[in-house]
């Protein structure tokens, strides 16, 4: 008989999945012909299964290649080149459309912060294609894809990340994530009661009042059936 693998030997061969622009550490893909060394990430790369994405050449532009940025249009934005006078946007939300369609089921993102493509929320946006100030920030239409598909998970700039504070709330969201999709993936009763044990303290440390709902959930007094649960 194959006993099954303890809490801790679960804990040390997790592996949340994690989408990165690639720009960060793996590639020299930026629009000037750069790769962006970061030691934090190459570090966490080691403890993940990294799937790397850089929209902007996915949708054909070179490397290196003219800047892009993302211009106000009323009630939306638009991707355009100044240089080139091309309007990137459709083939843009196209591919992000595809890429997340096909994606399947993640823990997280990382992603370029200020890039008009993957910035999560401090992309400079300008009133014209020819506008020399920016007069807002907001993110980038891949990144807009990504937070809409995907509210719920650990998703952040590799820039946030050199906060301590938050670079904590995403490792803790990371990987209890990682370890909800591995329960999801094989579900059982005591499975769910080991994650809400295990997890208990923690979730108290970010809300009690939620913590002691999921208890009484894991508690079953209704005697539901797990998928109920």
């Amino acid at each position: 008989m194959t006993s099954k693998p303890s809490q801790s030997q679960s804990r040390s061969t997790l592996r949340p999945k994690v989408v990165m622009s690639q720009c960060l550490n793996f590639a020299a893909c930026r629009y000037n012909g750069q790769v962006i060394r970061d030691a934090f990430l190459a570090k966490l790369a080691r403890c993940i299964e990294v799937i790397t994405v850089c929209p902007e050449v996915e949708i054909g532009l070179g490397i290196p290649r003219d800047p892009v940025r993302l211009v106000d249009q009323a009630d939306h934005f638009s991707l355009q080149q100044p240089a080139t006078g091309k309007n990137l946007t459709k083939k843009m939300n196209q591919f992000s459309h595809q890429f997340l369609q096909q994606l399947g089921e993640v823990d997280g993102f990382i992603l370029k912060s200020r890039s008009p493509s993957c910035g999560i929320k401090d992309t400079k946006v300008y009133g014209s294609i020819a506008g020399r100030l920016a007069h807002r920030k907001d993110a980038g239409l891949f990144a807009k894809a990504v937070l809409s598909t995907y509210s719920g998970l650990a998703i952040e700039d590799e820039g946030r990340l050199n906060n301590f504070r938050i670079r904590e709330h995403f490792l803790i969201k990371l990987f209890t994530l990682a370890r909800w999709r591995t329960l999801k993936a094989t579900p059982s009763m005591q499975g769910l009661v080991n994650f809400q044990s295990a997890h208990k303290l923690l979730l108290m440390a970010y809300n009690q009042s939620l913590m002691r709902e999921m208890g009484r959930i894991v508690a079953n007094p209704e005697k539901k059936s797990l998928s109920s649960l």
